[in-house]
């Protein structure tokens, strides 16, 4: 497999920067556009291959989605029409946990088999409470009673829907993919989540305020019951946020160069995880300022170590703990048992790679330990993981002779980061 000699930069990053739309925001915005009851136009949609495989996935189904422009940073407009859902189908979900977890429920509501498979390492993702919780709801599905990919959904046109009881202490996604279709369920949905707190509350609000915005109201009883009645998901226009949580390696190169990045159109609210960074960024030692032209984060040549509760922001901890094994002082990253799950084991890979530079990081029950050591050149590996990926070049911009492996792996969510990456470090960083 091909490497990535990852730039080193001698002088501090002073740069402006466009990133492309949200992929948690632009996976719901297409789910309920194709339940909407009527066609619905979307700005700013993510053009990486998470949203493609949704597009695909809902196209298989037979719902209408048109291209009608791209703004050249990596985002399009479409227009989505809902049709009547019908397989048969197989629908690739690639790595991707919104379309995997988000599609079934969805599928639910066809005429047909679905059957859903996707990367060798996404039969390795949990999906069992997808599975269950959607027999829990009369949906039949064709299962090797593993919990994982691939699974067929016998569609018939319906779900009974109810009251059912899940635990999504493993994604918040389980509970989002639910409440995204229940709508259309002709008994509405009840979810009781039992087990360990959930990961990542800011992308359930997510999914709250998005179907909020299509005149559907969640009823929520404290923080682990949410109630949605049957009804129609009104069709609306939209416009997607720019993705906060891609906005970290720019904003980490700052840190770590004792340079200023700036991110573009910053919204000043948000349900982003990704909006924690301003905080984070902060307590790390640099000085963070929003402004009309975004958030400008600077580097002060201080690099603090921190202890973090990542649990409502883990998607940016890979990030995170590049910049930590850079610090002055040691950090503890808490809260991110669930990475395990994620598009590899992250935790294992950090350690792994970090280590492999000649840094020192613990493995812990639910995160990382992190104390900073000289590091030096070497693989870094990616294992297919977009993250992984932008976490290796954060570090190979003050240590030489970083290789990052299969960099492509960052299209996942950002269509051409090596090229935004060059552009930043050229100070031409606008797309």
């Amino acid at each position: 497999m091909s490497t990535w000699a990852a730039p080193t930069t001698p002088s501090p990053v002073e740069g402006v920067v466009a990133v492309p739309g949200s992929k948690s925001a632009s996976n719901r915005a297409l789910i309920l556009a194709a339940l909407a009851d009527g066609p619905c136009r979307i700005s700013g949609l993510l053009d990486a291959r998470d949203t493609r495989l949704m597009a695909d996935g809902l196209r298989q189904l037979g719902v209408e989605i048109n291209v009608l422009g791209n703004d050249g940073i990596g985002n399009i407009e479409v227009a989505v029409t809902p049709h009547f859902l019908q397989g048969p189908a197989v629908i690739d979900v690639g790595l991707a946990g919104t379309v995997m977890r988000f599609l079934p429920p969805l599928a639910a509501l066809a005429h047909g088999e679905i059957t859903f498979d996707g990367d060798a390492h996404a039969r390795k993702r949990p999906m069992a409470t997808v599975i269950e919780s959607l027999k829990d709801l009369g949906v039949s599905i064709i299962d090797r009673g593993t919990g994982r990919l691939p699974f067929t959904v016998q569609g018939a046109g319906e779900v009974t829907g109810g009251e059912v009881i899940v635990d999504a202490s493993k994604s918040s996604q389980f509970i989002s993919g639910l409440l995204l279709s229940s709508p259309r369920f002709n008994a509405g949905v009840t979810i009781h989540h039992v087990g360990p707190s959930l990961p990542s509350m800011p992308h359930i609000d997510m999914t709250i305020a998005m179907l909020a915005d299509h005149g559907v109201r969640v009823r929520r009883d404290g923080e682990t019951i949410w109630h949605v009645d049957p009804q129609e998901i009104r069709a609306l226009d939209r416009m997607i946020e720019p993705d906060l949580s891609n906005a970290a390696p720019f904003h980490a190169a700052a840190l770590v160069t004792g340079g200023s990045v700036t991110v573009q159109d910053w919204p000043h609210l948000t349900t982003q995880p990704g909006d924690l960074l301003r905080d984070i960024w902060t307590a790390m030692g640099a000085d963070v300022c929003i402004g009309p032209d975004g958030l400008t984060v600077t580097g002060t040549g201080v690099i603090r170590g921190v202890n973090l509760d990542l649990s409502q922001a883990g998607e940016v901890a890979p990030t995170i703990a590049a910049v930590a094994a850079l610090a002055e002082s040691p950090s503890t990253l808490r809260g991110i048992a669930h990475l395990r799950g994620h598009e590899t084991d992250r935790l294992a890979a950090l350690t792994a790679e970090i280590n492999g530079l000649g840094g020192d990081v613990e493995e812990i029950d639910d995160g990382l330990v992190i104390r900073p050591r000289p590091l030096h050149g070497g693989l870094f590996r990616t294992y297919d993981d977009h993250r992984m990926a932008t976490a290796g070049a954060v570090i190979g911009l003050v240590v030489p002779g970083v290789e990052v492996e299969d960099i492509s792996a960052t299209s996942k969510t950002l269509p051409d980061f090596p090229a935004m990456w060059s552009r930043m470090l050229t100070g031409s960083a606008i797309a």
